[in-house]
């Protein structure tokens, strides 16, 4: 990490060399040079797509890195300002069970407690999105994503639209609480 960075990239500078032919460092004083931090996040894909062929989803790698490093988005931070946290758990519960559950107006508030939700996906979605509200407000959106694993179910909870970095982490810590809880009642 350089002494100029403000945050570091999720990716290492061995994978996004390996993978884009330049190191961190390179690709930095690049960006600055050409774009620059104030063109934003998708001018600065699109030139690095364009200017210097990277693949795309290598470009919005690298982008992000960037902005992890000039400070201009924190860990979590989406191109729109707001914050988005993940957590996963393996469950011994089948996939469609889970789903079923979720489906459930009445078993879905007794599994999320004093979290209220509002379906807005199609119930056959592979991610079901919901409206969170939590003491009254409004709190973002979150997608829970059941998957086959084995003898049980891999359970992906991913809490999107949140406005600020505290709350970010405060839901990334109930969710890993709510996922140790489902786990533990099979």
């Amino acid at each position: 990490m350089s002494s100029t960075w403000i945050a570091q990239p999720t990716v290492d500078d061995a994978t996004v060399t390996a993978s884009t032919g330049r190191g961190w460092d390179e690709w930095v004083a690049l960006i600055d040079a050409g774009p620059g931090p104030e063109a934003g996040h998708t001018a600065i894909a699109r030139w690095l797509v364009d200017a210097h062929a990277v693949d795309a989803w290598w470009a919005q790698s690298v982008t992000v890195g960037y902005e992890r490093i000039r400070g201009l988005r924190l860990p979590g931070q989406m191109p729109d300002g707001t914050f988005s946290v993940s957590r996963s758990r393996r469950l011994r519960v089948q996939a469609d069970t889970l789903r079923d559950a979720l489906l459930d107006d009445a078993l879905r508030r007794e599994l999320l407690g004093e979290v209220e939700t509002e379906l807005l996906s199609r119930p056959t979605a592979k991610n079901l999105r919901f409206r969170v509200t939590h003491e009254g407000i409004e709190t973002g959106i979150v997608a829970f994503t059941a998957e086959d694993a084995g003898d049980g179910t891999r359970l992906t909870v991913t809490h999107e639209k949140l406005p600020t970095p505290e709350e970010a982490e405060w839901w990334k810590a109930h969710w890993a609480e709510w996922l140790d809880g489902v786990g533990s009642n099979p």
